[in-house]
């Protein structure tokens, strides 16, 4: 796992380039602690921190093939390299190293782009062609790792955070207005935006070229299919192919040169990997959990049953409000995007833990739900759609079976929500039919800012641009937005990527295997009507699980909001509280915010409702970010490490260029 960072700038001044890129990657260096290094050319300069995982002594980048015509930062693991580097061979591509980079810039080379989809991996890469001039960016398709990008004056600049881009002569950070309120409407920014004006992340499966003649190209060289031809066995069948393909995937991602653990949450999902990786790995395998002091967050009663039943090394750590509240404005830096709830926090303690121990990578069960259907948002939908052909007792029976976990849709609440779906059994957002009671939150935050145009325009026209999504099924349609949105936009993002790397951990996630995502379209809703959560993961490892793994209702994690906050009134709240400082925020309107905070500061817990408790989270951290990034003020930058930079490659060849004739 590393981190890359680069531009292409014409017009600055050849004395300052390697400096600016040393800054960049001192930004970033969180993500790769291990070396770093950097390739200066023409114009164009990129380097990369490393997290050393395979390859320990001869992974080093940038890395060039033998020609030194193509160079490459590549950020992430491609769990299949061991069978590509096998098929290259054999089309004679030599090999100096034992890394996965080289597999990748070999590939690249071999096959160009159509190497892309045969890419089994998580990663984002930038790849030189010093012959041709052309760089080219890539991501994977599932939307792991980040790649950000913005123009500056002639000055194109390309980072895994955005916090490099600050290294940059002349940047500077602020606020879109209209992708704030998308961010705060969706609970997470589009594929290709950012909150920051000028700002845009490469998408999920893109593939971005910046010709030598500064022409550019995005393409997508692999779309989002959560369709797939049904599985024809029996349900035994499917339970042992998705059981099998399961295990490969963890498997494959057990490949390392440095321990691998797992973060163990007690649910269905991670206890999966757990059994498997205890199954596969060499050594006891070690477990990491978060708890909390608040029981109706905790699970640990669960983890420690997974943790007994499997034999692992277990270890956790206690979360109090305190902790979240101490370290927030650190998460919050390493997160780079407003936040609608505060479980991202614990996850950038568990890291800290989990590094602490001595380990760089962990699995973990992301991906899980979005695949096998895992979230009561597919069952409100299954009832919405059918809802007109639903007698009034199978309505009832099937809202009762929907939340288990959370009293407000217990009995006392039934005819509130029986009106609730009747009102929403239509659909009113073109293509959004399945999230439209989700975004009826998003619709009071959006109240915090000035601009309060459609949040949903963009996301429509998204859609509506996409070939195949008229033809999904309603279930279909909601996969496939939760695999665009929430999942890469907020999952593998603010609470797990960044919050893994900000202490340099790699997290690794089985159920994101493009076999995995096949294999789940194939079977989802062939065997079950779709009202017991994940039916067919329980029936593919029952008797393998404690009991209470495939029976309990499923928790979802979730960790204390603007209560902590009002309890531990930290140093940082006053840019709230603060009538002056809340008019800082040009996007905002101080007015609804004022009456917001007002009411969370004096209003009891109980009465605070849950679109008031993540628009005050919302705006918390917005303002955070504000002085952060916007404003640039170290105080509120948490405590990023401050360990020094190891630069082991520098490659100059601005005085020193290959011939065309010593290149191939």
């Amino acid at each position: 796992m590393c981190g890359l960072a680069g531009f292409i700038a014409p017009t600055l001044p050849a004395a300052e380039a390697p400096g600016v890129i040393t800054s960049m990657l001192t930004h970033i260096r969180h993500r790769g602690p291990d070396e770093a290094g950097y390739y200066l050319d023409d114009g164009v300069t990129m380097g990369a921190v490393r997290l050393s995982i395979v390859g320990l002594a001869t992974g080093a980048q940038p890395m060039a093939d033998p020609t030194e015509r193509y160079w490459i930062c590549f950020n992430g693991e491609l769990y299949n390299h061991i069978e590509l580097r096998e098929e290259l061979r054999r089309l004679g591509r030599p090999f100096r190293t034992d890394s996965d980079t080289e597999v990748v810039l070999q590939a690249w080379i071999q096959w160009g782009e159509a190497c892309l989809p045969r890419f089994n991996g998580a990663f984002a890469l930038a790849i030189r062609d010093a012959l041709s001039g052309d760089l080219v960016l890539a991501r994977d398709r599932y939307g792991k790792r980040p790649l950000f990008h913005a123009d500056h004056g002639d000055a194109f600049l390309f980072a895994s955070e955005m916090k490099a881009f600050r290294a940059f002569p002349g940047f500077g950070f602020a606020f879109d207005p209209r992708e704030l309120a998308s961010v705060y409407a969706l609970w997470t920014p589009l594929p290709d935006r950012t909150p920051f004006r000028g700002i845009r992340q490469l998408p999920v499966g893109g593939v971005l070229t910046v010709r030598g003649d500064g022409r550019r190209s995005l393409r997508t060289y692999e779309e989002l299919r959560v369709d797939a031809p049904a599985f024809t066995g029996s349900a035994a069948e499917a339970a042992a192919h998705v059981r099998e393909t399961l295990r490969t995937s963890v498997e494959l991602r057990l490949r390392s040169d440095v321990e691998v653990g797992v973060y163990l949450s007690g649910g269905l999902d991670s206890s999966i990997v757990t059994k498997l990786a205890t199954d596969l790995s060499p050594h006891q395998v070690r477990t990491f959990s978060v708890q909390f002091e608040e029981a109706s967050f905790d699970e640990s009663d669960s983890q420690r049953v997974v943790a007994d039943h499997l034999g692992t090394r277990h270890s956790a750590i206690s979360v109090t409000g305190a902790d979240i509240a101490e370290n927030f404005e650190s998460a919050v830096y390493h997160a780079e995007v407003p936040a609608f709830r505060t479980a991202f926090v614990p996850m950038y303690l568990l890291s800290r833990h989990v590094r602490d121990a001595g380990i760089k990578t962990v699995l973990s069960g992301e991906g899980a739900d979005e695949a096998f259907l895992g979230y009561s948002l597919f069952r409100e939908t299954l009832l919405r759609a059918s809802w007109d052909d639903l007698d009034e007792d199978e309505r009832q029976r099937r809202i009762a079976g929907l939340h288990p976990e959370l009293s407000h849709f217990g009995p006392a609440h039934r005819k509130h929500l029986t009106g609730l779906f009747r009102q929403f059994a239509t659909e009113s957002l073109p293509g959004l039919f399945s999230h439209e009671l989700r975004y009826q939150n998003g619709r009071f935050a959006v109240r915090l800012l000035k601009d309060r145009e459609e949040p949903f325009a963009a996301l429509i026209a998204m859609v509506r641009a996409d070939p195949g999504y008229a033809g999904l099924s309603p279930v279909q349609k909601a996969q496939w937005l939760e695999y665009k949105t929430l999942l890469a936009g907020y999952l593998l993002s603010t609470q797990g990527e960044r919050m893994s790397l900000a202490h340099s951990v790699e997290n690794r996630c089985p159920f994101l295997d493009p076999a995995v995502v096949r294999a789940a379209a194939s079977v989802n809703l062939r065997f079950d009507d779709g009202f017991e959560e994940k039916a067919i993961l329980k029936k593919a490892f029952h008797g393998e699980l404690p009991e209470s793994s495939l029976t309990r209702p499923k928790q979802p994690y979730r960790a204390p909001g603007a209560a902590v906050f009002k309890k531990q009134r930290p140093e940082y709240l006053d840019l709230l509280l603060s009538d002056a400082e809340l008019r800082k925020l040009d996007c905002v309107d101080p007015v609804f915010a004022g009456k917001l905070v007002n009411k969370i500061m004096t209003t009891p817990d109980e009465q605070i409702s849950t679109k008031e408790d993540q628009a005050f989270v919302y705006l918390l951290s917005t303002a955070v970010l504000h002085q952060q990034f916007v404003l640039n003020r170290e105080r509120h930058m948490g405590t990023p490490s401050d360990a020094g930079l190891t630069l082991r490659t520098t490659v100059d060849h601005r005085r020193a260029r290959l011939s065309a004739g010593g290149m191939r």
